[in-house]
């Protein structure tokens, strides 16, 4: 290297990393159409994720996107299902091989091979601990993730039975700071729930009865380890919808809900992106 070269790469601005920007998407269901409105507004506005947790529909949701699906061809997956035919085959303890056959048209191959990383997160029905799924066979994880008892049996995975995460981290923001995110947003679509008190008396008999059946049960710290992890925690409010609720205007409603609870927030992620690049700037 000549001496003009080194004098003026001394004087060449070196440009500096940026913070690598995580997503965290929790589990609810039908009510997942939420997450897919706040992936139309964060595409407004310029924020591409280069790391994606999720569970149950979180993971299925962040699975799409990190193989390169965007908000609007997911909304035409969604447009495209039976929703008639699939609610009538959801009877108690059903298989999810169709599932696992549904999501391997968009999903194939193994999870270290989606171009952006993620990972998933799903519970062990033996020891009722929570288990990270970021290898193996992407589709097969994600049924894992979604497995929610007693509408679902446990997925066989690696000699374990595993169902729903969210029994165990409902919102895995956490796992995405472990895999490298220094600045996570996670998306809560149970924050407003239906309190027991006002719920029927039937249905309050109902949940005990589906309870007796259900091999895995909540952790304490199932959506606090989420909120303790992410540094901008979503909270659409989709209080008068269910989890079940797949009717075309329930479902547009929670894609308008999860639209502008993300165009509320886009201010504080932008500042804590600011934050982590100003942190970048003093090391």
């Amino acid at each position: 290297m000549s001496w003009l070269s080194r004098i003026k790469r001394l004087f060449t601005r070196r440009p500096r990393p940026q913070p690598v920007l995580g997503l965290a998407l929790g589990s609810g269901g039908a009510k997942g159409m939420a997450h897919l409105g706040a992936l139309k507004a964060f595409e407004e506005e310029g924020l591409s994720f280069s790391v994606v947790t999720g569970t149950s529909i979180g993971s299925i949701v962040g699975a799409l996107y990190c193989k390169g699906y965007t908000w609007a061809d997911m909304t035409s997956i969604v447009e495209g299902l039976n929703k008639r035919e699939f609610a009538r085959n959801l009877r108690p303890f059903s298989d999810m091989r169709n599932i696992e056959d549904f999501l391997e048209q968009y999903v194939e191959g193994d999870i270290p091979s989606l171009p952006v990383p993620f990972a998933a997160w799903a519970t062990d029905g033996q020891t009722n601990e929570g288990v990270l799924l970021d290898a193996g066979k992407t589709a097969r994880a994600l049924t894992a993730s979604a497995a929610i008892p007693p509408f679902f049996r446990g997925v066989e995975l690696e000699g374990r039975k595993l169902y729903d995460g969210a029994f165990t981290n409902a919102i895995p923001a956490d796992v995405c700071r472990q895999k490298g995110a220094d600045v996570v947003v996670g998306i809560d679509l149970s924050a407003y729930v239906r309190p027991e008190e006002e719920k029927s008396r039937i249905s309050r008999l109902l949940g005990t009865a589906i309870g007796a059946f259900v091999p895995v049960r909540d952790l304490p710290d199932r959506k606090s380890r989420g909120y303790a992890a992410a540094d901008v925690m979503l909270r659409p409010n989709l209080y008068d919808f269910k989890p079940t609720d797949i009717s075309r205007a329930a479902t547009d409603a929670m894609f308008e809900i999860g639209y502008h609870e993300a165009k509320t927030h886009i201010g504080e992620i932008r500042a804590a992106l600011a934050a982590a690049r100003k942190k970048r700037r003093k090391k």
